[in-house]
Parts: C-alpha cells; sequence; structure tokens
C-alpha cells in the first residue's frame, strides 16, 4: 500500500468547510436517490475501511459497513476486545498498524483524545463516529434530514432539549458553520461546554446563525425541529437514576410539542428510552423524522467517505 502524505480526517464537523459540507450533503442526497452498489467499480472499490469500536453500536456499525459494501469497498470491525486501545497495545501502534493495511479508519470511543491521537499518527483518513466531545457523522445525518423536511439549514431554529451532550455539542457547531439558529435547553448543571458553545457562536456570527444555551424549557416556543437524546450516555450509567428527577421536566412530550411551530420536526439520534426523555407517541407524530434521520447515516456516511479519499 502506498503511504500517503496527505491526510484528511473528520473529527469535528468544523473540519469541513460549509461548501464542502453542502457539497457532502448533496452527494448524499444523490445516494439515497440512487445507491451504488457495484462491487467491483464503485468509487470506494478494493478499498478497506477498518472500524474501531469501544463501545456497542447498532446505526453506526450497520451504517459504515453497508455503505462500504454499496462503494464496492470492504470493512473490518474490530471491538472492544479485539484491540483494546491503549490496554493491549497503544494508540500510536494501532494507527500506525492500521495504515499499512487499511485505507480508512473508522473509531467509536469513549474520549476524544484517543481519535485525535489516531489522526495524529494514522497516514490514511481517520473518521470520529462517537467520541465524549462531538458525535459529527451524526450531525450529517441530521442536517441532510432536515433539508429533506424543511427545505434548507439557514435560518432554521432548532432546539436541543436534554443533556449538553457530544451530539448537542456537534448540532451547535453545525448550525454555526451552516447558519442555523441552534438553541441547547438543559436542566441547570447539564449544559453544553462553555467552549464548543463560544466556538458555535463565532462560527455563527460569519454564517448569520446562533448557539445558545439556556434552562428554560420555553425557549422551544416556535421552533421548526425539536431534538432529545438519551438523559445519561453510554458510559453514564451510573448516573442514570440520579438524573431521572432534575430531567424529567424537559421530556419531549405532547405538552411541550404544542410551544414548538406546528408540525415541527421531530428528532431523536436513537437509541431511544421511551418515557423517559421522549414519549413514544410524540416519536411516532406526524412531524416525527427519526427514521429518515437514522437511514440518512447511511447516505451521509458514503458522501464523506468518497470525500476523504479523494482528498487524500
Amino acid at each position: 500500500m502506498t503511504t500517503k502524505t496527505k491526510t484528511h480526517h473528520y473529527l469535528s464537523v468544523t473540519d469541513m468547510t460549509a461548501d464542502e459540507t453542502w457539497q457532502l450533503l448533496r452527494t448524499a442526497a444523490e445516494f439515497k436517490r440512487a445507491p451504488i452498489y457495484r462491487p467491483r467499480h464503485g468509487p470506494l472499490a478494493q478499498q478497506t475501511l477498518a472500524m474501531i469500536f469501544e463501545k456497542p453500536s447498532l446505526r453506526t456499525r450497520v451504517s459504515f459497513e453497508t455503505g462500504m459494501t454499496q462503494l464496492g469497498g470492504h470493512a473490518i470491525y474490530l471491538g472492544p476486545a479485539d484491540i483494546k486501545l491503549g490496554v493491549r497495545e497503544t494508540v500510536e501502534d494501532v494507527a500506525l498498524t492500521l495504515s499499512r493495511m487499511a485505507d480508512m479508519i473508522m473509531a467509536r470511543v469513549f474520549k476524544h483524545e484517543t481519535v485525535v491521537e489516531l489522526a495524529k499518527y494514522s497516514t490514511v483518513p481517520v473518521i470520529n463516529a462517537l467520541s465524549d466531545l462531538e458525535h459529527p457523522c451524526q450531525a450529517l445525518g441530521d442536517m441532510q434530514t432536515i433539508v429533506e423536511r424543511e427545505g434548507k439549514l439557514a435560518g432554521v431554529k432548532l432546539a436541543f432539549v436534554g443533556d449538553g451532550n457530544n451530539v448537542a455539542n456537534s448540532l451547535l457547531l453545525a448550525g454555526g458553520l451552516m447558519g442555523m439558529h441552534v438553541t441547547v435547553i438543559s436542566p441547570p448543571g447539564f449544559e453544553p461546554a462553555g467552549e464548543v458553545l463560544e466556538r458555535a457562536s463565532r462560527l455563527a456570527k460569519d454564517s448569520g446563525g446562533s448557539a445558545k444555551a439556556t434552562t428554560d424549557v420555553e425557549a422551544i416556543k416556535g421552533m421548526d425541529v425539536v431534538y432529545t437524546d438519551v438523559w445519561a450516555s453510554m458510559g453514564q450509567e451510573s448516573e442514570a437514576e440520579a438524573r431521572k428527577e432534575p430531567f424529567r421536566p424537559y421530556q419531549l412530550n405532547e405538552t411541550l410539542m404544542k410551544r414548538a411551530r406546528p408540525n415541527a420536526t421531530v428528532l431523536h439520534c436513537l437509541p431511544a428510552h421511551y418515557g423517559e426523555e421522549i414519549e413514544y407517541n410524540t416519536s411516532r407524530r406526524k412531524g416525527s423524522a427519526i427514521f429518515d434521520q437514522a437511514e440518512n447515516r447511511l447516505h451521509a456516511e458514503k458522501a464523506l467517505m468518497v470525500r476523504l479519499a479523494e482528498k487524500s
């Protein structure tokens, strides 16, 4: 395998410009209209994706693995017991080894520092498929879904209701980049990181969008898109019970949705804990796009992989 001297990674939604992100979304829409399935002649024919998982997954594994197959490539699943990053083998050695054998590395990890270190030593593109700081691939699928439902990104008003977690962080940054008005509504003490909010606000100044955080659920009033996620992410299971009481007023239900725009788009990155962060009936209401959102992970990630392969 030829060593690449110039490598592009996707660790954050801000690793692509607004124009590049729009091109990804246009390509993703093309893939959705006409999926490629040409094992011998696809754009990633003869290429291999190494998929590192420190956390279990449904949508991430299936979307990337299916995506590589449809594009003519091959994906290798490396579960928690296969590598044990930083325990059995250093992150540096894993990056250097996989760079000699694979054309791209995808990593779903606990700590953002892990994907940063992988990218530091890798000579092939590294994709952040989830870390504690960001979930950029989810944000790409989310943006594709919003464009499908709202017809645009610029000017769209989105409320994320719940924990100021990695998904909220990526939505703030994506909104700032693309001119959306993103508000994260969280219980006191669970707001998004101040550094992320500052970065998103700086981006929004240039794009005409806005990035805000509040503890007031009334901020959902008039929102075009309402998004929620689990109250305790993977790795926070010990906090799950203690979080239920402060998060209860932030449940996405029909009462809360009455304050949003009529027929507002409902999003959830899944898996959902029905009866906690979202009521089942709300997840199935007319404006819900949660399964379009899940499917769009496939198309957006295919567009991303093709783009990274072209750039590197």
